[in-house]
């Protein structure tokens, strides 16, 4: 059974709307009420679903779904007529789904019983989730994993799913941060940072692992990236990288806390973790001279140290160079990063020409412009060290001639 509440102030929708509700159950029952009164009956009755019919104010209509959806969890919008604005911020403020006032009866049953379906849904996981806190396998305050059992949950993970191809992101504020943390407002943009295949688990302190199976490197850079403009600067935060290259959670928390140090010590925004010892080293130059393995091992230098660096960097100098537009991109054949100026434009551009090196071109236009270069390194020379010391050294030239 499933109690529904239909508020409006239009006495004609209350007549019109039960005929259209042909496929609901005979259990299911459907009441009324107006806006003045809906924030009293929400917070008494608790139905399972409310529908709310389109004020004329439309802020009106938006601030009462915000107030339901602290009682309860199904909202649904009746509206008079499209508007897309309007109805992507009631999306924003938590509805379901929605349907006009002249919808044929069956879209409003079909929509309506598809909401019944999810609310049982949303009311199991809930009961299950709070076992889970009972037992602090999830924490009480936002539903991640508990820093308590985050090596284990995380284990389980790790050996039943193929994370080949992801990476985990260690984040922490630093000592500016500190000052600023605020728990809800890290909750919030994580909830509107990471994907539903996502993990997040607690780590020790108020340091927070999230986990992803696929993007690797790179896709968890990107996670970082949306965190932090949710932030808004309100909380700076440092972050450690990694990839998934073991099964035992303990080994590449290792070297997510590894990196986040490094981190925290040199004032990056984050560092990737690299593994020095070379019996491990898979992204040395292959010994056998075949151009497949030679470009396969090139590949795994541009997912695995190229496109971060770019990105990093990129984010690091945005904001340092005044009136300066910043673009970098990767495909198979090449690596650009490129800063644009008024006065000045300059390109760096790695290639990788079919042979066991690779050839970065660097080249400047505009007045008084440095001497173009034409860099040659063998694949065992491309190392985040190398690239970083060649692409600062490129921004440093620019730098010098816009000023």
């Amino acid at each position: 059974m499933s109690n529904i509440l239909l508020v409006t102030n239009e006495e004609s929708i209350t007549k019109d709307f039960p005929n259209k509700l042909i496929l609901l159950r005979e259990t299911d029952d459907l009441s009324y009420c107006d806006y003045e009164d809906a924030p009293d009956i929400v917070f008494t009755d608790k139905p399972d679903i409310v529908i709310v019919h389109e004020h004329n104010e439309k802020d009106k209509t938006l601030n009462l779904i915000k107030y339901i959806k602290t009682q309860i969890d199904s909202v649904l919008l009746l509206i008079n007529n499209y508007d897309r604005n309007f109805i992507l911020s009631a999306y924003d403020e938590g509805i379901d789904d929605y349907f006009g006032i002249n919808s044929d009866a069956s879209e409003i049953s079909i929509r309506t019983v598809n909401c019944i379906k999810k609310d049982n849904l949303k009311k199991t996981i809930n009961r299950y989730s709070n076992y889970l806190k009972a037992y602090e396998l999830l924490d009480s305050s936002d539903n991640y994993i508990s820093s308590k059992n985050s090596e284990n949950i995380l284990n389980i993970e790790l050996q039943t799913k193929n994370y080949r191809n992801g990476a985990l992101l260690l984040i922490e504020p630093d000592e500016e941060g500190k000052a600023s943390y605020s728990s809800e407002k890290m909750k919030t943009a994580l909830n509107k940072s990471i994907r539903n295949t996502d993990i997040i688990a607690h780590s020790s302190g108020i340091k927070t692992f999230i986990m992803i199976s696929e993007g690797g490197i790179a896709g968890a850079a990107k996670i970082l990236d949306k965190i932090k403009k949710e932030l808004n600067d309100k909380i700076s935060i440092k972050a450690g990288i990694c990839e998934i290259t073991s099964n035992k959670f303990d080994i590449i928390e290792k070297h997510a806390q590894c990196a986040l140090s490094e981190s925290l010590s040199s004032g990056q925004e984050f560092t990737i973790y690299t593994n020095n010892e070379p019996e491990e080293n898979w992204l040395e130059e292959p010994k056998e001279k075949n151009y497949k393995l030679f470009k396969n091992a090139f590949n795994k230098k541009l997912e695995k140290v190229i496109t971060p660096v770019f990105y990093r960097l990129q984010k690091s100098w945005e904001e340092k160079l005044f009136n300066t537009k910043i673009e970098q991109y990767t495909s198979e054949t090449q690596s650009v990063f490129r800063l644009i100026h008024p006065k000045q434009t300059s390109l760096l551009k790695i290639v990788y020409p079919g042979f066991a090196k690779v050839i970065v071109y660097i080249t400047h236009e505009g007045l008084n412009s440095p001497e173009n270069k034409e860099i040659s390194l063998s694949l065992n020379e491309i190392n985040n060290k190398e690239i970083t010391h060649i692409i600062e050294e490129f921004i440093r030239e620019f730098k010098n001639t816009i000023e």
